[in-house]
């Protein structure tokens, strides 16, 4: 057992946060001891939460990690902000929006920049999970960019998935556009005082009865609850909570729960076999004459980008693409 993987496995934050370090950073250590903590992985619930900027994820989040604590469950947070595509960093300004649960032992806030990664997630976000439940997190929340209409990533992650809306910023027709109707478990409308919150809930009802959340052969389906919260005066918040435990004894009784792991762990295989094939080729690439030579005809516009992807591959892995 690494010295890492043992401290995390014995819920130690100092070992958890030097190997997230080393997971962001890339570092071919990390993987060995990612190794050792897969196969005790698989007992978080891990909760996703996305929604457009100024929907309040963050505050809402903080009421959530609050009422989890107050029932004795240790929680792990995983926020993700958007990278500037011009100096490469990120404000990260969630740990000063949960600041409140800092100093409590049972609460670990990541912060994670995109760099650039689709659907408002970072790239290490899958491994990050696997760290925080080798833990022994009773909830995973993980919290997206919220940059627009991209983002639902987070389902492939994810247990239970809370999309969080308010009103007066057109929230039903970014629903459709973005594909968000169809990754929902839980609608949140949150600022629900302020204005056109009860229009936006006549507007996902009136969407979800023309959805197809219908039963098919009999099978029970889960449909998508709403609630309206003020997360800030920690109104709603309790519903919300029943909603989220109803979501996961469902998710029990059905089997998805126990099937999310194995979704997980394809994505997590095909990911990790992308990065190795991606490594490998271009560090084989590096003092090749072939390529160097198949890029000099790409840029005297003798060739196609297609045709030259196609032989690099044939050459280094030996396999041919066929058409």
């Amino acid at each position: 057992m690494g010295n890492l993987s043992n401290g995390i496995l014995k819920a130690d934050i100092k070992s958890a946060a030097k190997l997230m370090r080393k997971i962001e950073e890339e570092d071919i250590k990390a993987i060995e001891e990612l190794k050792l903590l897969y196969s005790h992985t698989g007992h978080s619930h891990v909760i996703g939460i996305t929604g457009l900027p100024g929907s309040g994820k963050s505050s809402l989040i903080d009421a959530l990690i609050e009422n989890f604590r107050n029932n004795n469950k240790t929680v792990g947070v995983i926020a993700v902000d958007p990278t500037s595509p011009f100096t490469g960093g990120s404000i990260l300004g969630d740990r000063i929006r949960m600041q409140n649960h800092s100093n409590d032992e049972g609460v670990f806030i990541k912060s994670l920049p995109t760099k650039g990664w689709r659907g408002g997630i970072s790239k290490v976000t899958s491994r990050m999970i696997t760290v925080m439940d080798a833990m022994g997190k009773d909830i995973i929340l993980v919290e997206t960019a919220g940059v627009g209409q991209t983002e639902v990533e987070i389902k492939k992650l994810v247990h239970t998935t809370i999309v969080v809306l308010v009103g007066g910023l057109g929230d039903s027709i970014q629903a459709i556009k973005a594909g968000i109707l169809e990754i929902a478990d839980i609608f949140v409308i949150n600022k629900a005082d302020k204005i056109d919150a009860e229009e936006l809930e006549t507007d996902i009802y009136n969407l979800l009865s023309m959805s197809s959340y219908t039963e098919n052969n009999n099978s029970r389906k889960w449909l998508p609850q709403i609630c309206l919260t003020e997360s800030v005066n920690r109104k709603g918040i309790d519903k919300l909570i029943r909603e989220i435990s109803m979501h996961e004894n469902y998710s029990k009784s059905t089997g998805g729960f126990a099937q999310y792991f194995k979704y997980k762990s394809n994505n997590d295989l095909k990911e990790i076999i992308v990065d190795y094939l991606t490594n490998l080729i271009f560090k084989e690439l590096e003092n090749d004459e072939l390529y160097k030579k198949l890029l000099d005809d790409l840029m005297d516009n003798k060739n196609d980008p297609y045709s030259i992807a196609e032989e690099i591959l044939n050459h280094f892995l030996k396999f041919k693409i066929k058409n």
